[in-house]
């Protein structure tokens, strides 16, 4: 890959001072290629800005849960898939009845599984009847279809300079995706890792991946165990825990005082566990939590002011040279405003967490969920905020940077 410097050249012998003629005589040598340095051509492969991918085939997990493998769209600019840690998420870019709309879902695969010229990404995806894009997915998605892609992205993942050598992993639904990547990657050797894991489920028939999670505890030589937690009113299944997870269970299997905490599910149970482990006191450092996404119903989060709850808004989006104005429902994000618009958006984590949706708040004012204000003091003082994370309370108007 080379770029020509001639371009920047020109521009800058105007301010050289030096002699006109020897500027002309400058400006018509031909341009010499610069040779991009190999680290940064490692760069684009390991980070590149998007993925080309297509669905190589479909699995269904449970009633409402599909496994959707992913490789290398042929014929793409995407020659092999970029590495990735267990825990990481792809973020899809997905066009739904005429609007381009984002999603992160975790990779449920391990890493080792995306190497080589047969790598794959897997994504485990539970239908949500109301939503906006699983149904889709169901509907649509299957062998050849098309899939443009964020690189894998997300904090999620184990770091032996940070985290203990015993993981806890707290699993709720769908949450098990990244401590099954995690699992295959301890059980290959890729993950220097002990790993338990407390999966809480509403009934044994909502339970994901049974069989390969026992097939992994077994082959791994006791570094991954797998408890599940039940909490419908009858329980079959030998050897669970019935009701949810407290920090009673958590003390009952898990080594409290040497392990580090991973938090993966749904909103709700975020809420319960947060106070659970609390009962623990475990210091800040040794809890991670994966990001959760849009609060289901803001209306009923503390502190969003009551009186906004049902209101619409008018919210004025610039992006490059596109202006509109358009309706903001007060108990939506502006991203969701903005992708009902069909206005391309950058967005990637949905939590406040990432930064790649960082736009400028012109005018206005917004509601900012405390646990996913992921904004960097400076941008709080000077109006920059994310749309992912943030509810209009007024009409808007934003400057907002253009999708890659």
């Amino acid at each position: 890959m080379k770029v020509s410097v001639r371009g920047h050249l020109f521009d800058l012998l105007a301010f050289s001072g030096l002699p006109k003629r020897r500027q002309k005589q400058i400006a018509k040598a031909p341009a010499r290629p610069v040779p991009v340095h190999p680290v940064n051509v490692l760069a684009q492969q390991v980070h590149p800005d998007k993925l080309h991918l297509v669905v190589t085939g479909v699995k269904d997990e449970t009633k409402t849960s599909k496994t959707f493998r992913l490789a290398p769209e042929p014929g793409s600019v995407t020659k092999a898939l970029p590495p990735f840690r267990a825990g990481q998420y792809l973020s899809l870019k997905v066009a739904v009845n005429g609007a381009s709309i984002t999603r992160p879902y975790s990779i449920s695969s391990a890493p080792f599984e995306a190497l080589g010229p047969d790598g794959f990404y897997e994504v485990t995806v539970k239908r949500v009847s109301d939503g906006f894009l699983t149904p889709y997915m169901w509907d649509n998605w299957q062998a050849g279809m098309r899939v443009e892609s964020s690189a894998p992205a997300g904090f999620f993942y184990h770091e032996p300079l940070r985290d203990a050598c015993q993981v806890v992993g707290l699993a709720g639904g769908s949450g098990i995706t990244p401590f099954r990547a995690m699992a295959r990657e301890v059980v290959h050797g890729g993950l220097d890792a002990e790993l338990l894991v407390l999966y809480g489920s509403s009934d044994e028939g909502d339970i994901l991946f049974h069989d390969e999670l026992k097939m992994l505890e077994a082959q791994s030589a006791g570094k991954v165990r797998v408890v599940h937690v039940l909490s419908c009113a009858e329980v079959a299944l030998a050897g669970c825990e019935q009701g949810f997870i407290t920090a009673d269970i958590v003390r009952r299997y898990a080594d409290v005082g040497n392990s580090s905490f991973f938090v993966c599910g749904p909103q709700v149970m975020y809420e319960f566990v947060a106070g659970e482990l609390a009962r623990l006191n475990l210091p800040r450092r040794r809890v991670r939590w994966e990001a959760f996404g849009q609060v289901k119903d803001i209306a009923r989060y503390p502190g969003f002011p009551a009186e906004a709850a049902g209101k619409t808004f008018a919210l004025q989006v610039h992006i490059n040279e596109t202006h509109a104005e358009i309706p903001a429902r007060a108990t939506e994000t502006v991203l969701v405003a903005m992708e009902r618009a069909n206005l391309a958006a950058p967005s990637q984590c949905r939590s406040g967490e990432c930064g790649f949706c960082r736009s400028l708040l012109l005018s206005g004012e917004v509601f900012v969920v405390p646990e996913s204000d992921g904004r960097r003091a400076a941008d709080k003082e000077f109006g920059y905020f994310h749309p992912c994370s943030s509810y209009p309370l007024s009409d808007l108007e934003v400057k907002v940077p253009q999708s890659v």
